[in-house]
């Protein structure tokens, strides 16, 4: 199964499109005002105009009250919420009911427990992103990879956290994930993509995704 693409960290509509020409799965808005890659509102709703029905629009908040991130995904169309902060299991199966878009919540991973501790969120995916204290995301720091076999796999995994086009295929190949979320990796300045760096990322995991259909098939 090939590995799905979400790029993070889009500030800017030309970003988008870029990545849906590239087959993303997925862009993602980051929605809260402290990262240097927010998005600002009319850009996140010009966005979720334009990428309708062609990719999944994902908003990132955290820690944000329940009624601002139900209002922002009406206002922008999003299909996925991601929920990056101390979110319960119960905020987050609110958000599903209200919003009606699915929802992935994050682990910031350091050790095994911590990627235990997601058993308890029936959510619709679960995202691994490295752990560094007082950052919720977009550090560009990677974590170890082996970590995500700890996993269960009852939800589809999304593997995040100082992903290059270099490393990449790495990557992949130790962690087998559903998806491959990348922001920094593939920038010029934080919310500025870099669209030569898109194209070799996404190279890189469709070489990667060709070797392990060549090694399963030997």
């Amino acid at each position: 199964m090939a590995t799905r693409i979400k790029y993070c960290g889009i500030t800017r509509l030309e970003d988008a499109e870029h990545a849906v020409s590239l087959d993303a799965w997925a862009v993602g808005l980051i929605l809260w005002p402290g990262s240097g890659r927010y998005c600002r509102p009319a850009d996140a709703a010009a966005i979720g105009a334009a990428l309708h029905r062609r990719a999944e629009v994902a908003g990132v908040f955290v820690n944000a009250h329940l009624d601002h991130v139900v209002a922002r995904a009406e206002e922008i169309g999003l299909t996925l919420v991601q929920l990056h902060g101390d979110e319960g299991p119960s905020f987050c199966t609110e958000v599903a009911r209200r919003t009606g878009a699915k929802v992935i919540k994050v682990a910031r991973v350091r050790n095994r427990a911590d990627v235990v501790a997601l058993r308890a969120f029936r959510t619709d995916y679960h995202l691994l992103d490295a752990y560094v204290a007082g950052r919720p995301g977009g550090t560009g720091e990677t974590f170890a990879w082996d970590l995500v076999n700890v996993h269960r796999r009852d939800r589809p995994v999304i593997l995040s956290g100082g992903l290059t086009p270099d490393n990449v295929g790495d990557a992949i190949a130790a962690a087998h994930p559903y998806a491959v979320d990348v922001a920094s990796g593939v920038e010029r300045a934080p919310g500025i993509k870099d669209h030569a760096r898109m194209d070799a990322f996404s190279a890189a995991v469709r070489a990667a995704d060709a070797r392990e259909q060549q090694g399963a098939a030997a």
